[in-house]
C-alpha cells in the first residue's frame, strides 16, 4: 500500500507511525506531511528516515491509497479534495466530517462494514472517549438493545496533545518546587485538580466533547440510544477512563455481561475486585484493548448494569 500521514509531527502522527510498524502494515510507500514548521524534520520509519513534506495543495497525493489525516479538523476539510481526487482513502482524525451524512463513521469492532460505503472516499473516525464506549456497549447491545446510557468520562492529559502532557509534567515540578504555575493547555492548573470541562460549551449546558459522545454513538451503532455524558479532565498523563451506566431492554445478569465483555472483539475483562483487578491508566498506557472491570447490576434499575473502563485513546483510536 501507498500511505500518507497528514501532521506527521503531532502526538497523533507520531502514534501513527508507531502502528503501523508494530502492524507491519503493508506499505511500499510512505509520505509525511506536515506545517511549514515541521516540513524538513525527518523520522525513521522501518530503518529508513523519512522527510517531513510541507503541505500544499496539488498533486502530491496522486497514486497514494491510504492517507491518515490529523492537523486539525480545518486542514482536514481545506485538503480533503486534494487528498481524495486520485483515488485515495482519507481516514480522518478530526471532528471535520463525523457527522456528515455520507461520511461513514467507523469504529471497527463495532461498524467495520460501514467503511465498505464511503461516497466522498472519505472514512472519519470517532472522538476517542465514544470509541472507547462503543466498544465495550456493544458487546451488550449483542444480548438486548440498550435504551439509555450514563456516562462519566475521566480524560487524561494526552487528550489534548502532547504539549499539553508536558505542560502537566512541567505543572507538577512547578508546584513541588513552589514556583507559580504555568496554565496555557487547559482553563485552570491540571495538576492536583479536576477539571469538569472538556471542549466548549453548548447553549444546553453540555460541552461539545459531551455532545459528541450522544451524536456519535447514535450513528455508529445505528441506534436510537440515549447517551447522558459528564467529561472531566483529570491529571493522568495518557489512557481515559470512563464510568457506564447502561440501561437496556431486559434484565442482564452480571454473570451474562461479562461472559458478553470476555468474546467481544477488542475487550479484555479485568474484574476480580477480591483481589484488588480492575483498570487502571497507569498500567494500561500502550495496550490496544478496551479493558473493562467492577461489572455490577445497577442498584437503582432492574434492567441497568454499570461498569468501568479503561482504555489508552491514543493507541485506540490509531489502531486498524
Amino acid at each position: 500500500m501507498r500511505v500518507a500521514i497528514v501532521g506527521a509531527s503531532g502526538a497523533v502522527g507520531q502514534e501513527f507511525l508507531r502502528v503501523l510498524a508494530e502492524r507491519k502494515f503493508p506499505i511500499s510507500e510512505l509520505k509525511l506531511f506536515g506545517s511549514s514548521r515541521s516540513a524538513g524534520r525527518e523520522y525513521e520509519f522501518c530503518g529508513k528516515k523519512i522527510k517531513v513534506q510541507e503541505l500544499r495543495h496539488g498533486d502530491d497525493f496522486k497514486d497514494l491509497d491510504i492517507v491518515f489525516t490529523s492537523a486539525g479538523g480545518s486542514i482536514s476539510q481545506e485538503y480533503a479534495e486534494d487528498i481524495t481526487r486520485f483515488g485515495a482513502v482519507m481516514i480522518d482524525n478530526s471532528s471535520a466530517f463525523r457527522m456528515d451524512e455520507d461520511v461513514p463513521l467507523v469504529v471497527p469492532e463495532v461498524n467495520a462494514e460501514d467503511a465498505l460505503v464511503r461516497p466522498r472516499n472519505i472514512i472519519a473516525n470517532p472522538n476517542c472517549t465514544t470509541i472507547q464506549m462503543v466498544v465495550a456497549l456493544k458487546a451488550i447491545e449483542n444480548l438486548s438493545h440498550i435504551k439509555r446510557v450514563h456516562v462519566s468520562t475521566y480524560q487524561a492529559a494526552s487528550g489534548a496533545g502532547a504539549t499539553a502532557m508536558a505542560e502537566l509534567e512541567q505543572q507538577y515540578r512547578e508546584v513541588l518546587a513552589g514556583e507559580p504555575v504555568t496554565v496555557d493547555k487547559f482553563a485552570y492548573q491540571l495538576a492536583y485538580n479536576l477539571i469538569p470541562q472538556v471542549d466548549v460549551f453548548m447553549d444546553n449546558g453540555y460541552t461539545k466533547e459531551e455532545m459528541k459522545m450522544y451524536n456519535e454513538t447514535r450513528k455508529i451503532m445505528h441506534s436510537d440510544i440515549q447517551v447522558s455524558a459528564m467529561c472531566v479532565r483529570v491529571p493522568s498523563l495518557r489512557a481515559h477512563s470512563e464510568s457506564i451506566w447502561v440501561e437496556t431492554e431486559r434484565h442482564i445478569s452480571v454473570a451474562e455481561a461479562r461472559e458478553a465483555f470476555e468474546k467481544a472483539e477488542g475487550v479484555v475483562v479485568m474484574d476480580n475486585p477480591a483481589q484488588k483487578e480492575y483498570p487502571m491508566p497507569l498500567f494500561l498506557s500502550g495496550k490496544d484493548p478496551v479493558y473493562v472491570g467492577r461489572i455490577r447490576e445497577d442498584l437503582s434499575n432492574p434492567n441497568g448494569l454499570t461498569f468501568w473502563s479503561v482504555s489508552d485513546q491514543i493507541k485506540k483510536r490509531r489502531s486498524p
